[in-house]
């Protein structure tokens, strides 16, 4: 039942506003800024977003930056708010008043770790190499030392850069190996030569941004317990043009093991990187996915910080020949961390996301028993869809089903009542105005299963596994509720999780992306949390459903699913999505759309009472990014950054 703020037709309101054959210039120019103000307030979500989000493009670039920060939301195309060429000269750039601000800010911080970072080098290219190690010469934070595990073979052009760094600056140390090895024993000689609190790994050929280390610094000032810090970061062509910008989330558990999307830059505790041996040979190309895992492991997640700066330039890699091989090292690796925290499961690719991970968790013996709970009124045509796609494609037989009747009066509904056959099925009679929250609250009273699945009565089943899918994720104990991936009857998709702040409150992560598209880096079709799933097809505990008091009754018609998983994240409880239970969402086709004044007044009053309620956590979404659209579903890039 998720709904979003209604977006403007922002080409239909242009048009509207500029037809030429009106007679009044006067009311024309009036009527275009009344549309402009109202496709302003429902970008901003609310006055008060409106009124951020025009201080922070006036803070940053005056009138101009007001009006061409606005234009390229409101007017541009998916690929002009991608323009990261564009964005980086807005927003990306250091001047020298910064450049002062970060210097001073270095000398004002409480505490001044020690960074050490750690750099293999074999031999490449004189001149990456050069550019990788001028790049942490030129830091504005000046706690750091550069360790260097070279080649013994190393040309006589590398030894003499080498030699000459070394000599200019004594914070940089180089060892030369007896023989070219592998990566991971090169970082773990480097290793042993750090004295920094913390270690970061360098790729020759990558640049720090100048800040990079003193934002990494101020993050761990402001979170003393870190021991994992990372960066947003993107990558570098030949000619140093920066390009695919890679805005993370925060710490996303699902998503770690689907790939190692932390990458760089990462700072280590050292004497955790230290106490977990280092890097460790067998998973080439997946050296660091392993070490990260097995940091993680020894983490709370408060402890893992993540700073959404672009702070790290990685060279865009060459095609690889190996790409299956260093898949699989992938896939060994969170194969070895799942053995270590006792989890069964198989760990498999990706079908849809070359060089990524499926993990399939094992079945809970014995199957525990589903309650799906289906409201419903009338509308036999849809809800006699859904029950028989439910039976005829479900291979998860420990389930029952209860439809929540409320109110229907056509013969059809009461004929597909009668044929539905006990006690498998269950019609419970709900006399009642409609409360989609009430609604199910009341049949999770009457379920007799320990996990209860909330349905909508125009879903259509795709996958056969769909329940085992959400059955073994749902009964994990750090788990709270588990979403599927909807798609709309023409193919596009529907939902792949909630992302909160889109629109005013939230929004659907890719929506209307056509099938075959992985999304942004993968997201479309990778397992990972998210901040809500919708109602529409929901699974989760029994136990954690009343733990929580159900959904709010106050929240009758929208957001209930979004406030009631965001209660049970407070809970403390991670909310799962995931791309292999698949079903077409037929949607809101038997209830309409809010499309009278009643309807509007009350989804206002709604939309009010969920943002006093969560208030500040609509414009930082930790399953999203804050330098990502919060108005489009795209993830497109934030004109500008929505917080810094």
């Amino acid at each position: 039942m998720t709904k979003q703020v209604p977006k403007p037709a922002a080409d239909a309101s242009a048009r509207s506003v500029n037809n030429q054959t009106m007679p009044f210039p006067g009311l024309r120019r009036l009527l275009r800024a009344v549309a402009m103000l109202r496709l302003a307030l429902d970008l901003g979500g609310s006055p008060m977003g409106l009124w951020r989000k025009a201080s922070a493009l006036y803070g940053r670039g005056g009138l101009a930056g007001l009006r061409a920060g606005f234009n390229k939301v409101a007017t541009g195309s998916a690929a002009d708010r991608c323009d990261y060429a564009e964005w980086l000269r807005r927003y990306g750039a250091i001047d020298a008043p910064a450049r002062a601000a970060l210097h001073a800010g270095a000398a004002d911080l409480a505490a001044a770790p020690h960074i050490s970072l750690l750099l293999p080098s074999d031999n490449a290219v004189p001149d990456l190499l050069d550019q990788t190690i001028w790049s942490v010469r030129r830091q504005l934070y000046p706690h750091w030392s550069l360790c260097i595990a070279a080649c013994a073979d190393a040309s006589a052009a590398s030894r003499q850069l080498l030699a000459r760094h070394c000599a200019e600056e004594p914070r940089i140390t180089t060892v030369y190996l007896p023989q070219q090895g592998q990566r991971s024993a090169a970082i773990n000689t480097a290793l042993t030569m750090a004295r920094g609190e913390f270690v970061a790994l360098l790729n020759q050929g990558d640049m720090l941004a100048e800040e990079a280390l003193y934002w990494m610094a101020e993050a761990l000032n402001r979170h003393p317990e870190a021991g994992l810090v990372y960066s947003d970061e993107d990558q570098v062509d030949a000619a140093n043009r920066r390009f695919a910008p890679h805005f993370k989330p925060d710490l996303n558990y699902e998503l770690l093991l689907a790939q190692n999307y932390i990458g760089h830059l990462t700072l280590y505790g050292t004497a955790l990187v230290r106490g977990v041996g280092g890097l460790r040979s067998g998973f080439d190309g997946a050296e660091e996915h392993d070490l990260v895992l097995r940091i993680v492991e020894r983490l709370a997640p408060a402890q893992v910080v993540h700073v959404a700066r672009v702070l790290y330039h990685r060279r865009a890699a060459v095609h690889s020949d190996n790409l299956e091989g260093l898949a699989a090292a992938g896939r060994l690796a969170v194969a070895a961390h799942l053995a270590r925290c006792g989890v069964a499961a198989e760990v498999l690719a990706a079908p849809e996301a070359p060089g990524k991970h499926r993990v399939r968790y094992a079945q809970p013996t014995p199957a525990p028993l589903v309650s799906i709970i289906i409201p419903t009124r009338d509308r036999a045509d849809l809800l006699g869809m859904c029950l028989d796609t439910l039976v005829a494609r479900s291979s998860y037989a420990n389930y029952e089903v209860i439809i929540v009747d409320n109110g229907s009066v056509e013969a059809a509904t009461q004929t597909l009542f009668a044929r539905l056959p006990t006690p498998r099925f269950r019609i419970l009679r709900h006399d009642q105005p409609f409360n989609f929250s009430a609604l199910n609250n009341f049949a999770v009273r009457h379920a007799n299963g320990s996990l209860v699945c909330l349905m909508n009565n125009d879903i259509e089943i795709l996958t056969p596994d769909w329940l085992e899918e959400m059955v073994a994720l749902a009964v994990r104990p750090d788990t709270g509720c588990v979403g599927a991936r909807l798609w709309y009857p023409d193919g596009r998709l529907q939902h792949a999780g909630c992302v909160l702040g889109i629109g005013g409150v939230a929004g659907h992560a890719h929506k209307l992306l056509p099938r075959g598209d992985p999304g942004y880096f993968g997201r479309a079709v990778l397992h990972q949390s998210y901040s809500a799933v919708t109602a529409a097809c929901l699974l989760v505990r029994r136990d954690v459903f009343e733990q929580v008091g159900g959904l709010d009754e106050e929240l009758a018609i929208a957001f209930n699913d979004i406030d009631f998983c965001l209660r049970v994240r407070a809970a403390g409880y991670r909310n799962v999505w995931t791309p292999y239970a698949e079903m077409v969402h037929h949607e809101s086709a038997s209830r309409g759309n809010e499309d009278t004044p009643v309807k509007q007044a009350r989804f206002a009053a709604e939309v009010a009472f969920i943002r006093r309620r969560w208030g500040a956590q609509f414009d930082s979404d930790p399953a999203y990014n804050v330098n990502l659209s919060g108005y489009f579903e795209d993830f497109s890039y934030a004109w500008p950054p929505r917080c810094q």
